[in-house]
């Protein structure tokens, strides 16, 4: 089983990204990336705030060519929740299609395009039938129902975050995947809340954040449903409830999954990330692994990863998911909480 990596865009002094895919290159089959300010699931790459790093096009350029030659797989994102009224137009059909056809030629072509958009996958599908479609884990797909409303357009399928931890309902994905020639994907490390009220808003922001980060927004309004949440400690052990799954336990997936998603795209230390589930081990503060990670609302104490029950991926991958009946992650929260001493220089 191996790994696909989101791609960062190096800053300043930093080594280009492709050097991390080399150190790591036995546990890393895909790298994906979005096109520079086209809408995507997370910030633009190139524009913040109306600056725009002009560079920024030609490093994309030459590190995703360093990756292509390495044999590793390349995967477009066109996963915006939103597009505007721009959704079903010719322009962004025209956009789709001219990005696509300039990779061809820059860096040799991209081999997946992932989206939540059945308009971005209807056109991909259409013009460039090479190129595998893929449905972005944002799209909510658990089921095998909702997997075939849209067989004809899309080659594989992220499934929905919240089953990763139930193996029987995977495997049952699994199976109809593969009868019906289809691909599945799983999300590893994703720090969302399973079940999110916010999800939609959340992701609607996101696509919209060009726009949201110009005008005058209300301060003391706090946007994301997470963190608005965990700021109640009495609510700290729904981090448990989450569908992360520790590299200590990525072995259970091996023949239900191909390649395993982990999401480093704005992770601030992604060779960590890589590094602990490559070696499916990891010694630290739990939260640290995912993304979002909640590290700050939970400071100064650290979920120890090591301190975990050993039968935590037994018991949460088997139980009947009623998490407001069951006390089991708050008891294990309890016991793997450990407080640090913070460096008052360190926290200025």
């Amino acid at each position: 089983m191996k790994y696909a990596v989101g791609y960062q865009l190096a800053e300043g002094s930093e080594s280009p990204f492709s050097g991390l895919v080399e150190q790591y290159s036995d546990a890393i089959s895909e790298v994906y990336f979005p096109w520079l300010d086209m809408p995507s699931g997370r910030s633009a790459l190139a524009t913040r705030h109306g600056y725009t790093d002009w560079s920024a096009q030609s490093r994309l350029e030459a590190d995703l060519k360093a990756i292509k030659s390495m044999g590793k797989r390349l995967d477009l994102l066109f996963n915006g929740n939103c597009y505007g009224a721009q959704a079903i137009s010719e322009k962004l059909r025209n956009q789709v299609a001219s990005i696509l056809e300039h990779l061809e030629v820059a860096v040799g072509g991209v081999d997946i395009v992932t989206t939540t958009s059945p308009f971005i996958a209807e056109t991909v599908k259409k013009y460039f039938p090479a190129v595998e479609v893929r449905a972005s884990v944002n799209m909510w797909l658990g089921t095998v129902k909702s997997m075939q409303y849209l067989a004809d357009i899309f080659d594989s399928y992220y499934v929905q975050r919240e089953y990763n931890r139930d193996l029987e309902h995977i495997r049952m994905l699994k199976e109809w995947c593969d009868e019906n020639g289809k691909g599945l994907y799983m999300l590893a490390n994703s720090g969302c809340m399973c079940y999110c009220t916010g999800h939609s808003f959340h992701d609607n922001l996101v696509s919209h954040e060009s726009e949201i980060c110009e005008v005058n927004n209300v301060s003391d309004f706090m946007p994301y449903t997470c963190w608005r949440y965990l700021r109640d400690p009495e609510h700290r052990h729904a981090v448990l409830q989450n569908s992360w799954v520790r590299p200590e336990d990525i072995h259970h997936y091996e023949g239900l999954f191909e390649t395993v998603k982990l999401a480093t795209r704005m992770h601030s230390r992604p060779g960590m990330v890589i590094d602990a589930y490559a070696r499916g081990h990891y010694t630290g503060n739990l939260l640290d692994l995912c993304e979002p990670g909640f590290g700050s609302t939970f400071a100064p104490y650290i979920i120890d990863n090591e301190l975990l029950p050993k039968d935590f991926f037994e018991v949460t991958s088997s139980c009947s998911h009623q998490c407001h009946k069951c006390d089991y992650c708050k008891k294990a929260l309890d016991g793997a909480l450990v407080k640090i001493e913070m460096n008052p220089e360190s926290a200025c």
